[in-house]
């Protein structure tokens, strides 16, 4: 009997050990299952809300496009501000070059702003007018910016490349404004450099435009290179049986005492045999530098007329021989 009420005993006590196990484990953990999955179902719920929402609204915005009008007052301020823009461009460059002319020392450095002020003076420009006056969208802008340059580059290839061909120049700096320069069987002062020709004055005050595609592609020769004084050669024909000595004598003396002439630069004289219709004669190349690219001319001119009259009154060059030198 005692053994009977001790194994009830001990059975009772199992089952409450057991019940205590379940209650601490078992059942904490299938509410906290249950807790999360409510929780993630809620949190899907939201998200779910949350994306229709936004696609409800993005669509209309999406289909909504900025206006972009090409109106009267907007047409008037850009054509005042493109003639504001040019008288603008035109006084500046007046007044550089009245004070490059002022000036001397500083008329080359001064006239070779003029370029670069043009340049981006009507690149400013229009950029205010697309950027500020039209304002188009930046799609817009896009679209007639390709259809545009497919347009022009089939229309106007010459004057696409004289343009990269000016901008070259301006880079590269080959010769500048004030520059002598022969080019194309031209030779001159360069007084302008555009987005499409060069522009020289050749020393018959003819104004010559060179278009820039052309001068890229061939050789320029610069008579001064950025300097205000550049060499003048002079050339003479003389008779075999000249006395050379004396003559170069008379040629050097006749440079040194020039107006015109330069001289911290050196002054040549060179003498040379050259054979005409089957005749020799002597070639004399007075070389000498003037103060000015402007003195070329005048100090060639004077030293022709010095130099003959020296000639004809030392009697070392007979009259009746001349004919047959200027012929040659």
């Amino acid at each position: 009997m005692f053994s009977i009420i001790k194994n009830t005993i001990r059975v009772s006590v199992s089952l409450s050990v057991v019940c205590l196990i379940f209650n601490f484990t078992i059942v904490p953990v299938v509410a906290q299952t249950t807790h999360d999955a409510t929780v993630a179902k809620t949190s899907q719920d939201s998200a779910t809300t949350t994306n229709s929402v936004i696609r409800q609204v993005a669509i209309p915005l999406q289909n909504v496009k900025p206006e972009f009008r090409i109106t009267f007052v907007k047409i008037i301020w850009a054509i005042i501000i493109f003639f504001i823009g040019y008288f603008v461009i035109r006084i500046l460059t007046r007044l550089f070059e009245s004070f490059a002319e002022r000036w001397v020392k500083m008329r080359l450095p001064i006239k070779r702003i003029v370029p670069i002020v043009r340049i981006f003076g009507w690149t400013f420009i229009l950029y205010i007018i697309i950027a500020d006056v039209f304002a188009p969208p930046i799609q817009t802008l896009i679209a007639v910016t390709a259809s545009a340059g497919i347009a022009i580059g089939f229309a106007s290839q010459d004057i696409l490349k004289n343009i990269f061909g000016g901008i070259m120049i301006l880079f590269d700096r080959p010769f500048q404004v004030g520059d002598k320069i022969n080019v194309d069987n031209y030779y001159g002062e360069v007084i302008g450099v555009g987005l499409r020709t060069v522009r020289i004055v050749t020393p018959d005050d003819s104004v010559v435009s060179i278009p820039n595609s052309e001068i890229v592609n061939q050789s320029v020769s610069n008579a001064n290179s950025g300097a205000t004084n550049c060499q003048v050669v002079a050339e003479f024909f003389l008779t075999p049986d000249a006395d050379l000595t004396l003559i170069r004598r008379i040629a050097y003396r006749t440079a040194v005492v020039s107006r015109y002439v330069y001289l911290n630069k050196p002054i040549a004289i060179i003498f040379k045999n050259e054979i005409h219709e089957g005749r020799s004669l002597i070639k004399m190349r007075l070389k000498a530098y003037v103060l000015d690219i402007r003195f070329e001319f005048p100090f060639m001119s004077e030293m022709t007329e010095l130099f003959m009259q020296e000639l004809f009154k030392r009697n070392l060059v007979q009259p009746e021989k001349i004919p047959y030198i200027a012929k040659q």
